[in-house]
């Protein structure tokens, strides 16, 4: 049985495995949808091998509980689980010299990395954070949920105590602790997730395009063409990839910005803010805050949430807003 939260609904509606995959079928595609969920019944917790990286300490618990035992014993561990729960706004601007003139000023909140359910604690500061933010449209950009196994239902009861604070339109892509099983769940509570799509945004006659691709880096499902190719010719574009990894295919894609997350930052750093590692093959320069290859325009957030340990040093947790602008 397959369990998906119904938005605005206390309870639980149960699903059957045939109807979870007829559903997806009908939303991704039986191509998309039946590949997804057999490259995840073949991962499952894989430690080695698989993604684009060889090791994935997210499914090495044995590290979890090593980690977690040296930063008490350090005396860190209590600082890290305060510093977690105070999230950050950040803003950011960012420039486009072919803007549509509606577009000015067009405001997108970016959410990522929440890994619901891990700490209730940083979960409800999340919700507390946005309650009174000021945008036009909210984006995620995946890992909704703490493990990348085992039952979704506690991440999607988790992840309305903050989706139900989404007062505007919210479109989202899924990571890599996710499961495409989390779909029908996260577009229940309002979120259009976006997988390997793309929308039009319009103001009056001025339109923007937003795509999102599926999982780039456990999974590997991502295709830009097919995200693509729904995008009127110069017609400006804003990319969702869970991972700043396939930055170099982007900008080979057409793509204007691209907003990501998963590397956390380094989420345990040292002073200034250095990251021991980002899990990400990119340069280091784009595992945070805005960069910019060639033409494209990015951004990493840092993620709200946490992973393998619910601390953060000398990396602070982000919500962003990011502003569009026609001029510096």
């Amino acid at each position: 049985m397959i369990n998906v939260f119904r938005h605005g609904i206390s309870r639980v509606t149960p699903l059957s495995d045939e109807d979870i995959v007829q559903q997806l079928e009908q939303r991704m595609g039986r191509t998309h949808a039946r590949l997804r969920l057999g490259i995840e019944a073949d991962s499952g917790q894989r430690i080695f091998g698989g993604g684009i990286n060889f090791f994935h300490p997210e499914n090495w618990y044995s590290t979890h509980s090593l980690i977690k035992f040296c930063l008490r014993l350090s005396g860190l561990y209590q600082r890290g689980v305060r510093n977690a729960r105070r999230i950050q706004v950040r803003h950011n601007s960012v420039h486009l010299p072919l803007l549509p003139g509606a577009f000015e000023g067009y405001t997108i909140l970016h959410l990522s990395d929440l890994h619901a359910y891990m700490d209730p604690g940083i979960t409800r500061a999340i919700a507390d954070t946005i309650k009174s933010l000021d945008y036009d449209i909210c984006v995620l950009t995946g890992d909704y949920r703490a493990q990348t196994f085992g039952d979704c239902l506690p991440a999607l009861e988790s992840m309305q105590r903050i989706t139900q604070h989404l007062r505007h339109p919210a479109y989202g892509v899924l990571g890599n602790h996710d499961s495409v099983r989390m779909v029908p769940g996260l577009e229940e509570q309002g979120v259009r997730m976006l997988l390997n799509e793309a929308v039009l945004l319009e103001r009056g006659a001025d339109r923007i395009a937003l795509a999102g691709i599926d999982d780039a880096h456990y999974f590997r499902v991502n295709n830009l063409e097919k995200a693509a190719q729904g995008i009127p010719r110069d017609t400006l574009s804003i990319l969702l990839s869970h991972t700043p990894e396939i930055y170099h295919h982007a900008v080979h894609a057409g793509f204007d910005v691209m907003l990501s997350g998963h590397t956390h930052g380094g989420q345990i750093c040292l002073p200034g803010g250095i990251p021991l590692t980002l899990d990400s093959k990119c340069p280091r320069h784009m595992g945070a805050g805005p960069w910019r290859y060639q033409s494209l325009t990015g951004y990493t957030s840092v993620g709200a949430g946490t992973s393998i340990v619910n601390v953060r040093l000398n990396c602070p947790p982000e919500v962003t807003l990011h502003r569009l602008r026609s001029k510096p």
